[in-house]
């Protein structure tokens, strides 16, 4: 899964009720990315909740996008149906991309997710090579399974992460966007790399891995065992340091943000981050529960944020 996280705790929007030439308001184009971002990313979306409600929006276009892309790369058979192949879901990921870029070029859409999105990039002048880069990490996850190196997964997660940080720079106006770069992209990948690391058991199930198999070689850990070993438990460790330095470098830029934009930010680094608290105070057993953070304590947080 990429920086939007795969758990569903309601049942997704089916892409196939979204027709792509209905006709829909930019208001209620809006009003349908909210619901994604409310449905599938809670923790963006209570983030979200300390940014001027200006921009609040704009935040769930970029959202929705990608779970968008994302429910087709993962499209899950309804009532026990076949998969979907492969060839299938890459044709309908290519047709998003290229409406995308086309709706992009002519600056209107009438794709009810599109409307908004295009919208949001033409306001705060997107740049179009971050969707590029984003369609393409998800074309991969249709056939590849498993990455070598940091660095092989590093790539990847330049299309699927870190070009999520480039994409809400502009919305969250950075006092200077070229250093503040840098760090918005480690905090794209710390949130992917702290998804990762806790949905280890449900990208089995799909048959991926996204720990390097390096690192898995290193501790002598087989993730396809299941088991809480010695071995795991310190590749875990070690995952969770190399997650935690991200997320430092992260603190840098959010330093760099106005402080409306830097308490959004901050409200997401703070609940991602407990995440990896939750995963050690399970004994690092991310496959007998998966480790959250409730709707409670996000609620809190946002509130005392506010205050």
């Amino acid at each position: 899964m990429r920086v939007v996280p795969r758990f569903r705790p309601h049942p997704p929007v089916p892409t196939t009720h979204l027709v792509p030439d209905a006709e829909v308001t930019l208001e209620a184009s809006y009003a349908l990315c909210r619901e994604f971002n409310k449905r599938h990313g809670t923790t963006y979306y209570w983030s979200t909740k300390l940014l001027p409600r200006i921009k609040r929006h704009h935040v769930h276009a970029l959202y929705a996008f990608a779970r968008y892309a994302d429910d087709i790369v993962d499209e899950i058979p309804s009532q026990g149906g076949d998969d979907v192949p492969t060839a299938v879901r890459a044709r309908a990921l290519a047709q998003l991309g290229e409406r995308f870029f086309a709706d992009l070029e002519s600056g209107r859409s009438r794709h009810p997710v599109l409307k908004a999105v295009v919208h949001t990039v033409r306001a705060f002048d997107i740049d179009a090579d971050a969707f590029t880069r984003f369609l393409r990490s998800m074309t991969m996850d249709l056939t590849v399974d498993r990455y070598e190196t940091w660095d092989d997964l590093r790539t990847y997660m330049d299309g699927s992460a870190a070009v999520i940080g480039e994409m809400m720079l502009p919305i969250l106006e950075p006092h200077d966007l070229d250093r503040a770069l840098p760090h918005a992209r480690d905090l794209g990948d710390a949130f992917q790399l702290t998804n990762f690391l806790r949905d280890i058991d449900e990208d089995l199930d799909r048959g991926r891995q996204y720990v390097p198999l390096e690192d898995s070689r290193r501790f002598g850990v087989d993730l396809t065992d299941r088991a809480v070993t010695d071995g795991f438990v310190e590749l875990m460790r070690f995952e969770i340091e190399r997650c935690r330095e991200l997320y430092r470098s992260a603190e840098a830029g959010i330093a760099m943000l106005p402080e409306r934009s830097a308490r959004c930010v901050r409200a997401a680094h703070v609940l991602y981050g407990r995440i990896l608290d939750e995963i050690e105070a399970e004994g690092y057993d991310v496959h007998s529960s998966r480790a959250s953070v409730s709707t409670w304590e996000k609620a809190t947080l946002v509130a005392a944020a506010l205050r």
